[in-house]
């Protein structure tokens, strides 16, 4: 099994779920964890720690997530810092999760994008 084959059983697990919640979000874990073996890159850390935590907690998703922000490159991709603001606001943390929304909004360059994550940021910051 190569790593397209297993990028389209991922899609096809989420494709069977009418809704999120409803999602087999540890066979997502696996099928994530068998990628990153195989195919490993920051993407797939980051897709790995979202359904980690939705498998194991926020917490858990978050430990995966700082290990990325060690390393200077990644830390400029505004997707890391916007998972990690949903992953805290899941904790409760809504002023640490602010703060994540506002970087993720400085850090792309979609238009689109900044406007909701700066809309989420101003949620939290109140």
């Amino acid at each position: 099994m190569g790593p397209y084959q297993l990028q389209a059983a991922i899609a096809a697990v989420h494709s069977d779920a009418a809704r999120w919640e409803q999602t087999d979000w540890l066979q997502i874990v696996v099928l994530y964890r068998l990628l990153d073996d195989i195919a490993p890159s920051s993407a797939v850390t980051l897709n790995l720690a979202v359904a980690v935590a939705m498998v194991h907690g926020p917490d858990s998703g978050l430990r995966m997530l700082d290990l990325l922000l060690d390393d200077t490159q990644l830390r400029r991709n505004h997707r890391i810092h916007a998972v990690r603001a949903h992953l805290l606001e899941m904790t409760g943390k809504y002023d640490e999760a602010g703060t994540a929304y506002a970087a993720a909004a400085r850090l792309t360059t979609s238009i689109p994008e900044q406007r909701y994550l700066n809309s989420k940021a101003a949620q939290r910051n109140r």
